[in-house]
């Protein structure tokens, strides 16, 4: 993810902090300094880290619960909210999905009794919201904390965990694609509702206003990708007319088939007509300004472009879309030579037109 820091991996899941947490921890440690001097920054800063393991808890605790079903993630994000874990995929099941989604919060649940069994005799309930008041113990900013970061990301505005509850509960009554749409349009609703607190009193809730409605919108999409996939063939999704580029190609070439065509990545093909990596229009753009035009492409392409056979079912090759870091998939024949190709855009509109044909919208979809 773009914006974000890796800090190292975690039972094979990486481990990464968006530059907006760090920025939330930042304005964190100057209210304490503002308030206390010195020694309040010093403590904060020891209350900033214990904030950091019990969000990366959090997600970890969705991570194992998603393990479980055997579903693997790729890597978290830390943001100021909480955390996302991009997982392969969401569990088959409603019922699996609802544990994988209150799995996070539990883990704060945990955190916050232990704490409130060993504060609970000194403990002052209205301390418990003031967590940038140097006066408060340590030990209680935490506990508030963690109570904080529960009945937040439980808040029903997806992808947030309360929205994914909502999703999985809705699902069990109704089809998977329209438990997202109504679930995402949810979440957009409190994404308005947060941008608007935002303008008037916190300026991070932009911020996170952004996220929950560009995310859902993308939820829904996926989900109505899934759906229209499910029982198709590669070769029923496939773009057949493109541009490719011989291995003796140079990023010149690259930037002239960029004009003509309306292409945002190329494959490469060699001699035989087999797939041999793929350029994309960033790419290329990157190369022309930091190198030159005279640039092979077979120095600068993407070469771990995985291929799938036409004949193959379409939704593995959406898992593969969705999972992996490949700008797009190549489709072979029984030879192994390239005769088409896949991307998330063009899956994308096929959905589209799938949900605008009649009889074939979300609400008569299945689970």
């Amino acid at each position: 993810m773009r914006w974000s820091l890796n800090l190292g991996s975690i039972a094979g899941t990486a481990i990464r902090i968006h530059i907006t947490f760090l920025l939330f921890l930042l304005w964190l440690g100057t209210v304490f300094y503002q308030k206390g001097g010195a020694e309040a920054a010093w403590q904060g800063t020891i209350f900033i880290v214990l904030i950091f393991l019990c969000v990366l808890l959090h997600e970890l605790g969705h991570v194992f619960a998603a393990r479980h079903y055997g579903v693997k993630t790729r890597d978290v994000t830390l943001w100021p909210f909480g955390g996302i874990a991009s997982m392969e995929r969401m569990p088959d099941k409603p019922s699996e999905e609802l544990i994988v989604a209150v799995a996070g919060p539990a883990v704060n649940v945990a955190i916050a009794a232990m704490l409130f069994m060993w504060v609970r005799p000194h403990l002052n309930v209205e301390t418990l919201p003031k967590i940038d008041d140097p006066s408060v113990s340590l030990t209680a900013k935490v506990l508030g904390a963690n109570i904080v970061l529960v009945v937040f990301n439980m808040i029903p505005a997806f992808p947030m965990d309360g929205g994914r509850v909502l999703r999985a509960l809705l699902a069990m009554r109704m089809g998977n694609v329209r438990a997202t749409e109504m679930a995402a349009r949810i979440g957009q609703g409190f994404a308005i509702v947060f941008g608007v607190l935002g303008i008037l009193y916190n300026p991070m809730l932009l911020i996170i206003a952004a996220f929950v409605f560009l995310a859902a919108s993308g939820e829904a999409t996926q989900a109505q990708i899934r759906a229209v996939t499910q029982d198709a063939l590669v070769t029923d999704a496939m773009i057949t007319d493109f541009q490719s580029l011989p291995i003796t190609a140079t990023a010149g070439d690259a930037a002239d088939a960029l004009i003509r065509t309306t292409q945002k990545e190329f494959p490469i093909i060699d001699n035989g007509g087999r797939l041999r990596g793929a350029l994309t229009r960033d790419a290329t753009l990157k190369v022309l300004k930091e190198t030159g035009s005279d640039v092979p492409v077979l120095e600068v392409m993407q070469a771990d472009i995985p291929t799938i056979s036409a004949n193959a079912k379409l939704d593995i090759a959406v898992r593969r879309l969705m999972s992996g870091q490949q700008p797009i998939i190549g489709v072979t024949d029984v030879d192994g030579k390239l005769i088409g190709l896949l991307t998330l855009e063009n899956l994308g509109e096929m959905a589209m037109i799938h949900a605008a044909l009649p009889g074939k919208g979300s609400a008569g979809q299945g689970p």
